[in-house]
């Protein structure tokens, strides 16, 4: 079965950058709607970023302008460009995408998370 599979988290201080990446463990399938999720201690996981199958973005007013999320097709690979991070930014980092096969829909997979540390 088709797994999404998370890399590229880590620890960084305040005003760097880090690129999560989130990948289709099988070939043969495409992303269909897909986002970032986030979730820090104590809170609940709340939505990051989405993309749609058209490719039209959206994100929560507390990244607008730092992260930025994409998608390689050819890849099967989704990924969030996060600049000028804070340390609220402090998180584990989920990917959620539903993805098309040849003759399957697969609804609302998840990543298996991916630690993300701002240093203040």
């Amino acid at each position: 079965q088709v797994q999404l599979v998370e890399s590229g988290g880590g620890l960084v201080q305040a005003g760097g950058s880090l690129r999560l990446s989130c990948a289709a463990s099988r070939s043969g399938y495409s992303f269909v709607a897909s986002a970032w999720y986030r979730q820090a201690p104590g809170k609940q996981r709340e939505l990051v970023a989405r993309i749609t199958s058209s490719s039209s973005t959206n994100y929560a007013d507390s990244v607008r302008g730092r992260f930025t999320i994409s998608r390689d097709n050819a890849k099967i690979t989704m990924y969030l460009q996060m600049n000028s991070l804070k340390a609220e930014d402090t998180a584990v980092y989920y990917c959620n995408a539903d993805l098309r096969g040849s003759s399957t829909l697969m609804r609302s997979l998840w990543g298996q998370g991916t630690q993300v540390t701002v240093s203040s």
